[in-house]
């Protein structure tokens, strides 16, 4: 199904616009009304937004036909095939001279497009991202959440929104790219995850331009509990290898990190078990420091979270939950990662085969 909405300005409709921003959508109609709200207050108004509906069971339309009068917008819905080709799907059916792709759990500021289009003007690029952050009404594990994702003491702060010494690859919870080149390079390949960190490195070298835009930046919620967490580092980690495959000279040795983590957590509770069994059949004096010591690296680092952290979001329960929120992500990613290793470079399955359950779902 497809259904066009428009303003009153109909005559403009086939005119070309500056920006497109494409919206895949899978059963999340609150936060659409959350983005589509902030996008009706953008001090630069020369963007029209593309909805697509990817199979969702509880659609957002009734949301979209909220907004008909105040956004040219269009809404579009069709079966399930994943975020990457329902950015596809939607930029064939934009207009836009450029196409920003976001998540539907972001809101913009409403500066966003004005400061998009400021740095475009002063340093055109080909390609560009914004990085995000938590917003004040975000619950208190979403703040966690978005700590633990752009910490320097989680992820090296490589998504906190920092200029980079290496190459900036854009990521599609906030991203834009020049019309021609995305027809180019045929857009988003059909990895169900990492596919934009794929886009971006087909951008980079297919000899185009890239750059991070710090003022454009977005709230982003991500997920809203720990589980959905979990799942979704997970997939990450499965990414990573994937795009190893596919790109070798891409693993880079920060991206090991979050595997060394997690090697390294179950050592140290493998070790101290063992101390704790041995304080049973020996003198409990002689093994207590095998049994105790292991926990000081990781009680170290949790404590390191939680001041930071807490310093950050001025909060000492946000601190607290950091901790829960940077384990999460760590070794989630970490087990994706070594899962993924095993099947597709141990085993040699197939990219879609190895992760069929996952791909599917």
């Amino acid at each position: 199904m497809c259904v066009v909405k428009h303003s009153p300005a109909f005559l403009f409709l086939f005119m070309a616009l500056k920006y497109s921003i494409i919206i895949p959508v899978f059963n999340r109609p609150d936060e659409v009304d959350e983005l589509l709200a902030s996008l009706v207050t953008q001090s630069f108004t020369d963007f029209e937004v593309v909805i697509v509906e990817d199979g969702s069971s509880i659609p957002c339309k009734d949301v979209a036909d909220k907004y008909a009068d105040r956004l040219q917008l269009q809404y579009h819905s069709k079966p399930n095939s994943g975020p990457g080709q329902s950015r596809n799907y939607g930029a064939e059916r934009s207009k836009g001279e450029w196409l920003i792709v976001l998540d539907s759990d972001v809101v913009l500021p409403e500066g966003y497009l004005m400061a998009v289009d400021k740095a475009l003007a002063e340093h055109p690029c080909d390609a560009f991202g914004g990085p995000d952050c938590a917003h004040s009404s975000f619950t208190d594990t979403q703040k966690a959440i978005s700590y633990s994702m752009t910490s320097f003491f989680t992820t090296g702060g490589i998504r906190g929104g920092k200029k980079k010494l290496d190459k900036f690859y854009p990521r599609s919870f906030n991203m834009g790219i020049r019309r021609d080149v995305y027809m180019e390079l045929h857009g988003f390949s059909k990895m169900r995850f990492g596919e934009d960190i794929d886009f971006s490195i087909r951008i980079i070298k297919g000899g185009h331009t890239t750059r991070l835009i710090p003022e454009a930046w977005v709230w982003h919620k991500r997920r809203t509990d720990l589980r959905k967490f979990f799942k979704q580092v997970y997939n990450s980690g499965i990414a990573r290898i994937n795009l190893y495959k596919r790109y070798p000279d891409s693993l880079k040795l920060v991206h090991l990190l979050p595997m060394v983590f997690t090697v390294g957590v179950i050592s140290l509770i493998l070790v101290s078990a063992a101390g704790r069994i041995l304080m049973h059949y020996d003198d409990p004096h002689r093994w207590y420091w095998l049994c105790a010591a292991p926990w000081l690296p990781i009680l170290l680092y949790s404590l390191l979270i939680i001041i930071d952290s807490g310093i950050h979001n001025r909060s000492l329960k946000i601190g607290f939950l950091s901790v829960a929120a940077a384990f999460t992500q760590l070794m989630g990613y970490g087990f994706g990662f070594i899962e993924s290793w095993w099947k597709r470079c141990v085993r040699r399955k197939g990219e879609f085969n190895a992760f069929e359950e996952n791909f599917y779902e």
